[in-house]
């Protein structure tokens, strides 16, 4: 049966009702988007229970995360002071290849000469020890400790140019904006940024409930018809979102949603985090996320304004939680003393399907992987965009619509799990049972043909993972001639090309990394002009 347009029209002038269960990061950052894309035309509401606090792994970001920001028409003067918020360059990885080794995977897409990527003419000639160093300015600013800006606030010039923006000026989203890498992107408090999207969504009509939700009641079709609340009865709408962790209160357990485990390729299944005090007068701030390797797993260091946010994660089959939080809080030293500790059982993988009927699952409850690459904050945010871009009618239609919706965020999870097995089978470690076992675990067959592939040649466009995930072919490339544990060969042409443009690019790049660290302030420096109002 088909909708005709009037159809469609008069079901369209009916103001939609949307009901988000649960808050923290994925529930206001849901709402806040909504908001702005739709305005007083959809009727939001939140519900959260004050007994349930958010889960503080989320603190670092993709570049990407610039979209969500500038959708809401939000400088980076209104909300970074408000979240203790510092700005991320690179993901440093050390010991990965061996004790005091380490290499960044920085926001900067990587040159090309004569067709081929800097990572090739590298293969081919070594410019130095450090490929990273050789290939991307980024990574001299994030060992120098510097800001991607200029005390006035200009950006550092790189390939992104920033346009001016106005209230009327179009937005971009990740979906449309492939161009260009942006230079970097945030760590930030998560429970600060849940509480300043609470007061931009509720500010803009968004009605806030405090609440247990007790039911989830069912129709005849097997469709959420309302969820109860303790206090406030019946909550109806046409559309819920399940933004209830890992519970998955409406989409797995309510709707009966079965879950698609990663376990057998990333088996880090468990955290302990610790927020250590930093004082910023005194201490520097790193732009970058720290990824150290350990026996069985890795520690994330992520500098903000007033701590250092911290945290193991690990395989809980090679190591106890006890054992891994006397390994943390020896890592961090002192300062870890009185700290309390908060372990974390993490559900990796994802939802077979994150929209099912009338409910959509945002953050955990749709999927999660470990927070090596910083990916559980892009997956809330790009499966916001993707229920704007697929918002039902209630027309013959949007089954297809779900359908569109649930290939992307399967996509882009599937995607982001190759890239991360990659880290692991890459890696050149091997010195105890966790690390020898990351070389003989199973991977997706499609990446284990990939990785034959690459031996050959690196990684491009038509060898990584097909469809969009947030990670172009320059990340693969990071990664492989990072963590050295893969044998990785030149292009055969470059035996006959001339290299001498390729030498030149390495130069340029030199020389502009070194003019930058000695013009720009660090960290510290720009985020106190900051605070105070620059």
């Amino acid at each position: 049966m088909s909708v005709s347009g009037s159809e469609r029209s008069a079901e369209g002038n009916r103001k939609k009702r949307v009901v988000i269960v649960g808050g923290g990061t994925a529930g206001w950052m849901t709402a806040s988007y909504l908001t702005a894309a739709f305005g007083d035309r959809v009727d939001l509401t939140v519900v959260e229970s004050a007994q349930i606090g958010t889960i503080g792994v989320g603190e670092a970001t993709f570049s990407d995360i610039r979209h969500f920001f500038e959708f809401l028409r939000l400088e980076e003067s209104d909300w970074m002071p408000e979240c203790n918020a510092t700005y991320k360059l690179a993901v440093r990885f050390e010991n990965w290849r061996e004790p005091g080794h380490h290499f960044y995977h920085p926001f900067e897409q990587m040159s090309s000469v004569d067709g081929f990527p800097l990572s090739d003419w590298w293969l081919r000639n070594p410019t130095t020890s450090r490929f990273d160093k050789d290939s991307f300015v980024m990574t001299s600013l994030c060992d120098a400790g510097v800001s991607p800006r200029y005390l006035d606030g200009s950006l550092i010039d790189q390939d992104f140019v920033e346009q001016e923006r106005d209230d009327d000026s179009a937005r971009s989203t990740i979906a449309e904006y492939q161009g260009a890498q942006f230079p970097y992107a945030y760590h930030f408090e998560a429970h600060l940024l849940a509480k300043y999207l609470t007061g931009y969504a509720t500010r803009r009509g968004t009605r806030h409930i405090v609440d247990n939700v007790v039911d989830v009641a069912l129709d005849e079709r097997g469709w959420i018809s309302h969820v109860r609340t303790e206090e406030h009865g019946d909550l109806e709408a046409d559309l819920f979102v399940d933004c209830t962790g890992f519970r998955g209160l409406l989409l797995n357990k309510a709707l009966g949603e079965p879950f698609v485990s990663y376990q057998d390729t990333l088996p880090n299944d468990s955290a302990v985090a610790l927020q250590v005090p930093l004082d910023m007068e005194r201490e520097p701030i790193r732009p970058c996320t720290t990824a150290t390797a350990q026996e069985a797993g890795w520690i994330w260091t992520i500098p903000l304004i007033s701590r250092v946010g911290t945290g193991y994660v690990y395989a809980s089959d090679y190591t106890t939680p006890e054992q891994a939080e006397r390994v943390l809080r020896d890592f961090v030293g002192p300062a870890a003393a009185d700290v309390p500790a908060n372990h974390i059982k993490m559900r990796i993988g994802r939802s077979r399907r994150s929209w099912v009927n009338n409910c959509v699952g945002v953050g955990l409850s749709s999927g999660f992987v470990e927070p090596l690459e910083s990916t559980g904050i892009f997956f809330i945010h790009h499966a916001i965009e993707q229920i704007v871009k697929y918002f039902p009618s209630g027309g013959a239609g949007d089954d297809r619509l779900r359908e569109l919706y649930n290939r992307s965020v399967g996509h882009v999870m599937d995607g982001v799990r190759e890239f991360l097995v990659l880290h692991y089978r890459s890696a050149k470690r091997a010195d105890n049972q966790y690390w020898k076992d990351t070389k003989t675990r199973t991977v997706p067959d499609s990446l284990a043909e990939r990785i034959e592939f690459w031996k050959h040649k690196v990684p491009d466009a038509e060898t990584v993972y097909p469809y969009y995930h947030g990670l172009p072919p320059y990340s693969y490339n990071c990664i492989l001639l990072g963590m050295g544990g893969i044998d990785v060969n030149y292009s055969p042409a470059l035996d006959w090309a001339n290299e001498k443009a390729a030498l030149a690019e390495f130069e340029r790049i030199r020389v502009k990394a070194e003019k930058l660290v000695q013009e720009l302030p660090t960290q510290n420096e720009y985020f106190a002009a900051m605070r105070a109002g620059r």
